[in-house]
């Protein structure tokens, strides 16, 4: 497209002029103004003028809670000693899988990954299973020391043990990716220079991958902040967090003015990390000095103790992430008594765990809630912005973007502030939503599900559309073509895989989903995350347990069908393109990694 009409198609002028853009901004105007901008502004509301006047009551009851001051202190903890571990073991696991020559390191690679295909509440569930107080591993250390004390594993250590490993996820993602870039030029011309393996290492390639890390350390800050499903399941009453809080205020009517504003202040919390952490990136230049780079190449240890101090560390490392995943897949065909004692033996091992959640309508009901709640707000996410993200990227003008950073709104405020945010909005008619109460209903929680859905699929739309040779476009509306038309017949079957890409991941993150479902949930509609934490407090003794097992082995399944696909294929399309003709398009959906690496959170695991 020419500089002229460019300008010309990206004036707000041009904008008034087409009844389809009035038509899908009034649309736009009022989603955003109902359910992203009021509900959280009515927090506000709601926490500092209560009665229409500007009242610090909520302060002073929040300071004088002990319960909830120091679920305060507990969330920038966990946050702050989470941002430590985190990167430890990911930069370890990315440099034994990326970096360093480790024998089997395609092995240690997979088994790393099974944080892709679980997390959340199930992976918090999983944990407990196995290391709780009546779990599996914990059982028999029982045997072996009879004087140890059964709930060794919660509390603080069990909550940063098992989200230090959940998190490590975009470490995998980002870092790795950001590893495959470095110039082994740099490499090698530090080598010649008489640089050592770990000088290499500390002074040239973690310096350049210092903007990601940057990156994944807010996104593992934000998570422990933000932490609810591994404090409520593993925390115990000596450790609580600001989110588990805020839902036990919101339950009270009394007491939704603390809630609101515990909300408020993770809120800033946020902004102010995001704010800070970007100050600090941006102080920082790193680029390599090779004009032409060439491919990395895996480096060897030359030390033989440090080569053998790194293989057993990795390799330990494997054994704590795939025996939480081969436990509850051998578990999930274990019989009711082999669950409780924890012993397995061939005889124990049955169908009837599945047979009972596949056929049984008690066990089958959450599921099947899910997968509708998923793919609703999957098709109205992902069908709805398809339109928007292309006038977006058609319309660059000030409109646009305004447009754009409000949808932006979920990334940077918790989920807890926004369910919250809608309850109080909507727990009473609401001429925004034609007069209707939403708080109690089916339909507050798919709102919730598409609204945290928005900025993540907006951005990986526009990233597509980016793509499209805009000569096309051209071609059509010289030769007559309506708007819609273009986008129907043109535009749209081109994004398509794109747009299927998004869908799949947008679904298969909310199968599972508890932090948001745990605060809007309808009482006799539960979706699977609910369900799944009830199971790890008994309430359906070993049956649920079991339940639970085949609840997890189902996800990962389905979350592991998807990575593939989405990021197995793409990676193959990628390689095959490496030797196609240079200039052509790239496909930017397929990996959402390399578009969101330092720039965008991943799904958080909390």
């Amino acid at each position: 497209m020419s500089g002229a009409a460019v300008r010309n198609g990206g004036s707000v002028r041009s904008m008034v002029r087409s009844p389809f853009v009035l038509m899908v901004g009034a649309v736009l105007t009022w989603f955003i103004a109902a359910f992203l901008v009021w509900p959280n502004l009515n927090v506000l509301i709601a926490t500092f003028f209560p009665d229409g006047s500007f009242s610090g009551r909520a302060a002073e009851k929040l300071f004088s809670s002990q319960r909830a001051m120091k679920s305060l202190g507990n969330s920038f903890l966990l946050a702050l000693a989470l941002s430590i571990t985190v990167n430890v073991v990911g930069i370890f696991i990315v440099l034994v899988t990326h970096y360093f020559k480790i024998r089997g390191s395609r092995i240690l690679f997979l088994g790393y990954a099974t944080t892709f295909i679980y997390g959340g509440i199930v992976l918090a569930a999983g944990y407990k299973f196995i290391y709780g107080d009546k779990g599996i591993v914990t059982s028999l250390l029982l045997t072996v020391f009879p004087g140890m004390d059964p709930a060794w594993f919660s509390g603080f250590f069990a909550v940063l043990v098992v989200m230090t490993f959940a998190t490590t996820t975009n470490h995998m993602l980002f870092v790795g990716n950001a590893l495959k870039g470095v110039d082994y030029q740099t490499i090698e011309a530090a080598r010649n220079l008489g640089a050592s393996t770990w000088t290499i290492l500390r002074r040239v390639v973690l310096p350049m991958l210092k903007p990601t890390l940057f990156a994944v350390t807010i996104l593992s800050f934000l998570t422990g902040l933000g932490a609810l499903s591994a404090p409520q399941v593993l925390g115990g009453r000596e450790f609580q967090t600001i989110t588990p809080m805020i839902l036990t205020f919101a339950n009270s009517p009394t007491s939704r003015d603390l809630a609101a504003l515990l909300a408020v202040i993770l809120g800033v919390s946020t902004i102010l990390m995001l704010a800070v952490m970007s100050r600090f990136e941006k102080r920082g230049t790193y680029y390599s000095l090779s004009k032409v780079s060439s491919a990395l190449q895996k480096q060897q240890i030359s030390s033989p103790v440090a080569n053998a101090a790194v293989h057993t560390v990795a390799y330990l490392l494997f054994a704590l992430y795939t025996l939480p995943v081969v436990l509850i897949v051998l578990y999930s065909f274990a019989d009711g008594a082999a669950i409780q004692t924890g012993q397995i033996s061939p005889g124990s091992l049955t169908l009837d765990n599945y047979v009972r959640v596949l056929t049984q309508e008690s066990g089958l009901r959450p599921f099947v809630i899910s997968v509708v709640y998923s793919a609703l707000a999957t098709v109205i996410a992902v069908g709805g912005l398809l339109l928007v993200a292309r006038l977006l990227q058609k319309y660059r003008n000030w409109v646009a973007s305004v447009f754009e950073y409000l949808l932006h709104i979920p990334w940077i405020l918790p989920s807890a502030l926004l369910a919250l945010g809608l309850i109080i909005s909507y727990d009473h008619p609401n001429p925004l939503v034609g007069g209707a109460v939403l708080t109690g209903t089916t339909v507050i929680l798919l709102i919730a599900f598409v609204t945290v859905k928005i900025p993540f699929t907006l951005r990986m739309l526009k990233a597509s559309f980016a793509s499209v040779n805009s000569s096309m476009e051209e071609a059509a509306a010289i030769m007559g073509a309506k708007t819609l038309y273009v986008f129907r017949r043109i535009l749209l079957p081109i994004v398509l895989p794109a747009a299927a890409a998004i869908a799949a991941l947008n679904f298969n993150s909310m199968l599972d989903d508890y932090d948001t479902a745990i605060f809007l949930a309808h009482p006799l509609v539960q979706p699977l995350g609910l369900v799944i934490k009830a199971n790890t407090d008994g309430a359906e003794g070993v049956e649920g347990v079991a339940n639970t097992f085949v609840y997890t082995v189902l996800l990962m399944v389905i979350t592991g069908l998807t990575m593939y696909l989405v990021y197995g294929r793409s990676s193959r399309r990628r390689a095959g393109r490496k030797n196609s003709a240079a200039g052509a398009s790239p496909d930017p959906a397929t990996s959402p990694a390399l578009v969101a690496a330092g720039t965008e959170p991943a799904a958080p695991v909390r």
